[in-house]
């Protein structure tokens, strides 16, 4: 009898996600689903039993602008699995107005770049005793956007901030989620745990739900057949299961063929990504540390 492959993902109930989960049921995963609401993850079960009958699906429930949900999750999903072959860091934010958590970070840099950073850290001695496993974040090709970087401000920034500043800001914590796994990948590198991040495109899901003229722009795309999500959902899907990207530790991939990009250039530097690495361990340590009281 076939093992099914532990494959634990946050962000599976809307967009990408969903249809990422969908795929890898169909394929034969056994799911672990870090998730916000019990209501949509219950609606998201029986859309997987449709598809994939007799699928497990493990639900765990957490918001991930919390540091100290994401920690409780993260331990959670190591305790209940003996392996977790790939963890999928998928859920991410557009947040068109600035929004402070109560552990006083900004609301967008928590969801996009911390979350992932926790979840990941406190599964990483599981992830390498279930060598050969995967690590796949998705981040975007919006960062192009920055063009230079202070990490204090990176890290630290709650001022508010508008429609349009807000790109600026989503494009800063889609860099930092790609610096983050190539900093991991050079820290993994020999232990058989492969670490990737791709851009998924311009897909018409709910990210941008915030705006008011968003769901009819999202109709009307998807009439005309732009920002299919399915070449997004597959990008993801591919990194975490096709053989051909088992070994590969570093990439950062586009939707269409899984074409090489490469990390902007204002956060390229091995240093620079290692540096944030330190200071992101700092301010999680100080947030800790401000809970615990």
């Amino acid at each position: 009898m076939t093992t099914r492959p532990v494959i634990v993902m946050t962000g599976a109930t809307n967009g990408l996600g969903r249809l990422a989960a969908l795929e890898l049921a169909r394929g034969g995963a056994h799911l672990g689903l870090v998730v916000r609401s019990e209501q949509k993850a219950a609606a998201l079960r029986q859309e997987i039993e449709q598809v994939a009958p007799g699928t497990p699906v493990d639900v765990f429930l957490a918001d991930l602008s919390s540091i100290a949900e994401v920690q409780r999750a993260g331990e959670q999903i190591d305790a209940r699995y003996p392996r977790i072959d790939v963890l999928v860091n998928n859920a991410g934010i557009h947040a068109f107005s600035q929004r402070v958590t109560p552990e006083g970070l900004a609301e967008m840099t928590a969801v996009n770049y911390l979350a992932p950073w926790v979840l990941t850290d406190v599964l990483r001695a599981k992830l390498i005793a279930s060598a050969p496993a995967r690590v796949v974040t998705v981040t975007s090709r919006a960062s192009r956007q920055v063009t230079s970087l202070d990490l204090d401000l990176a890290l630290g920034d709650i001022s508010d901030y508008g429609r349009r500043e807000s790109s600026r800001r989503y494009a800063l914590s889609k860099l930092l989620a790609i610096m983050f796994t190539e900093e991991l990948a050079r820290q993994l590198a020999g232990t058989g745990v492969a670490v990737m991040c791709c851009c998924p495109g311009f897909n018409t899901t709910g990210l941008g739900r915030e705006l008011p003229f968003a769901s009819l722009l999202e109709k009307a795309l998807t009439r005309l057949g732009v920002g299919d999500p399915r070449h997004g959902a597959g990008i993801i899907v591919r990194l975490a299961t096709d053989p051909a990207f088992s070994a590969g530790t570093g990439g950062y991939f586009a939707a269409r063929d899984a074409e090489p990009l490469r990390c902007p250039a204002a956060g390229s530097d091995p240093k620079v990504q290692r540096a944030l690495w330190e200071a992101t361990g700092d301010l999680l340590l100080d947030v800790r540390r401000t809970a615990a009281g």
